[in-house]
């Protein structure tokens, strides 16, 4: 199946970084958000990504201009209507997925596939907001897109194996490695990455020690890239508490509760690098 134009729902951090990685690898993206201010930001944000990479001598000037001519935005959700495949990247807010998810099946060719970039929701339970269950299909990517080679594909209950081969060839035309998941709350990575990061939040919680010490001891210790406490910051507090509450409620386990420092932190407004203030201090 060629895939001419992708079509993505959400010019946020996953949206944007969507774009890049379609727009590099030389595949129209259209980035849809109903706040032209953020895909104003979505656009400058691509491209100071695309500055940074020309930086380091990793693309060329005219790469970067092809590349950006290979992004369209709009405001408008029927725009959409024209995309071979689209993937909803909208914030994690299940009511907010469900009511785009069904807006767009009503919008696209029938043969159209949707994706949804999900972290964590049923993959069963969004594709049961439209009527293409298995032209429907998780594909969750990791921040930042374009460094991140992994793509989780996650089948639900109807996802058809022609359905799964299209996501699997999109995934490495966009440079990625995919893996295919079965639909559990989390999936696999967020399953054991979200915990561990709950857990660190309790030790923080309890004064075992700083949250400089605990993102070192986890670095030097367990050789992580970045610590536990400035992935959280990263990811985004508000992402992580939804994340946490829906393997709490999807498994009715004690273990997964949101640890009570996460909560309050999300009560405050202090989400992580997004808002300057979350485990650390960002200018």
């Amino acid at each position: 199946m060629q895939l001419q134009t992708i079509g993505i729902i959400g010019a946020g951090t996953m949206g944007n970084g969507i774009a890049q990685a379609c727009a590099v690898s030389g595949i129209e993206a259209l980035m849809m958000d109903v706040n032209p201010a953020a895909l104003e930001k979505g656009v400058a944000t691509l491209s100071g990504s695309l500055d940074r990479l020309l930086k380091k001598e990793k693309i060329t000037a005219d790469q970067k201009a092809a590349a950006m001519a290979k992004i369209k935005t709009t405001s408008t959700l029927s725009d959409v209507a024209r995309c071979d495949y689209v993937i909803e990247a909208a914030t994690e807010n299940e009511a907010l997925k469900l009511k785009i998810l069904r807006e767009l099946d009503q919008l696209l060719k029938p043969e159209t596939i949707i994706a949804t970039n999900t972290s964590s929701i049923s993959i069963t339970q969004l594709a049961a907001a439209t009527n293409r269950a298995d032209r429907f299909i998780g594909m969750h990517f990791f921040n930042p897109v374009p460094m991140m080679a992994l793509v989780e594909l996650i089948r639900g209950l109807a996802t058809s194996d022609a359905t799964l081969e299209t996501a699997k060839s999109l995934s490495i035309a966009l440079g990625k490695t995919p893996i295919t998941v079965k639909n559990s709350p989390g999936f696999v990575v967020n399953r054991i990455l979200c915990p561990m990061i709950n857990e660190a939040i309790f030790c923080l919680q309890e004064g075992l020690a700083t949250a400089e010490d605990i993102d070192a001891g986890m670095k030097l210790g367990t050789n992580h890239p970045i610590g536990p406490l400035a992935l959280a910051d990263m990811i985004g507090l508000d992402v992580m508490i939804a994340v946490m509450n829906v393997f709490y409620e999807g498994f009715n386990d004690p273990k997964y509760r949101p640890a009570p420092l996460l909560k309050e932190m999300v009560a405050a407004g202090y989400l992580g690098r997004k808002t300057g203030r979350g485990f650390y201090h960002y200018a």
